[in-house]
């Protein structure tokens, strides 16, 4: 009788921790993640502004060069928009959409990730010295999923990994010319 009141009482529990204390857990994940380039502003705007240009560097269509990308819109600034399929776990498919740029300085984007939820993120470019300091952020909502709130205890490690590998493909673009 010990025996099941304990089971009990440890099932409780554990349904208290699943189901109660993501509640408890931030709703709004924020990443981000700094490079500095040794170079001006101007000659990496190009390849933050463009979605096309992207490729060259994005930590994650290097994980799957066979993934299907379709381009709308101008080449680069608002309203550019690339749909990228992939079978690929780590890349999976969506959109990404530039809604702001600011030449030399910022570059917003919308990104829509299907059942996998949206998420904005954005590039700003500060002088530093001779330099330019890179960042690369990134905001989503996880809403009142439970399962996503314990996934946002991961998402920086996750997200600022690759952002960490696509910023260092950034810099050596750009670094070396």
């Amino acid at each position: 009788m010990r025996f099941i009141k304990r089971l009990a009482i440890g099932i409780a529990a554990l349904v208290v921790v699943l189901i109660v204390v993501p509640y408890l857990l931030p709703r709004q994940v924020t990443v981000e993640r700094t490079v500095v380039i040794d170079a001006p502003a101007d000659e990496i705007f190009p390849h933050v502004n463009s979605l096309k240009a992207n490729e060259a560097w994005s930590p994650w269509l290097s994980r799957d060069p066979g993934a299907v990308l379709v381009y709308e819109g101008p080449d680069e600034g608002v309203g550019s928009k690339l749909t990228w399929t992939s079978e690929h776990p780590q890349v999976g498919s969506g959109t990404n959409m530039i809604t702001a740029s600011e030449p030399e300085r910022r570059v917003e984007t919308e990104l829509d990730f299907g059942p996998m939820g949206t998420a904005d993120a954005w590039f700003t470019l500060e002088p530093a010295g001779g330099s330019t300091e890179v960042t690369w952020g990134f905001v989503t909502d996880l809403g009142m999923n439970p399962m996503a709130r314990w996934m946002g205890l991961m998402m920086d490690s996750w997200v600022g990994a690759d952002y960490e590998n696509g910023l260092n493909r950034l810099k050596a673009l750009v670094e070396e010319g």
